[in-house]
């Protein structure tokens, strides 16, 4: 009997380890009904505006027992929303987003940063006009688990970013409008 707890007590701590070896990424598609790219900047001086994209697909792949993950984004930016009808259609002009060359954005991660259990940061290449840099955003919230209405896994973070629109070809009237622009990304994902 001592023989056989013996050898049970080395090889629990090994199966434990075999079996969160083998835990798989978990894949997951974005809910587009609850997955909004904001972003943000000063007009003149006289106020910050906030707009939003209504449209927005990708995937994102998350392993919490490896501590992985990837977050693939396209936005369609022609669904851009300022609040204002005749400025949505001024914001898609060849000036600033000109989407009728470059209907979509992309956003595609390289890293991402775990801090314990939850991701902190996801490091990756933002692509605006068909220019493509380097960003990291910043996670400011994050959740893993079952939704509550659609009873399957889910997961939702918010994350930010700051970004210099001259460096996608789109500064128009820089300075006086603001060349930082704040991008917030409030994202929701259900598992496949």
């Amino acid at each position: 009997m001592n023989k056989t707890l013996a050898a049970l007590a080395f090889t629990l701590p090994f199966t434990v380890l075999a079996a969160s070896a083998h835990a798989a990424p978990e894949h997951y598609t974005i809910d587009g009904t609850h997955t909004f790219p904001r972003f943000s900047y000063n007009h003149f001086g006289f106020s910050k505006q906030l707009s939003r994209f209504n449209k927005t697909t990708g995937t994102v792949t998350f392993d919490q027992a490896a501590k992985t993950g990837a977050v693939d984004v396209t936005i369609d930016m022609k669904s851009v929303d300022t609040g204002f009808e005749l400025f949505d259609g001024h914001i898609q002009g060849t000036e600033f987003l000109d989407t009728a060359n470059h209907p979509t954005s992309t956003f595609k991660s390289t890293r991402v940063v775990f801090e314990g259990d939850k991701p902190v940061s996801v490091e990756g290449n933002l692509t605006i006009k068909g220019v493509t840099r380097p960003v990291t955003l910043t996670i400011t919230s994050f959740q893993a688990m079952p939704h509550p209405i659609l009873k399957k896994d889910a997961i939702g973070a918010n994350a930010t970013t700051v970004i210099k629109r001259s460096e996608f070809n789109a500064g128009k009237y820089a300075p006086n409008v603001g060349d930082e622009v704040t991008l917030d990304i409030a994202i929701e994902a259900i598992k496949q």
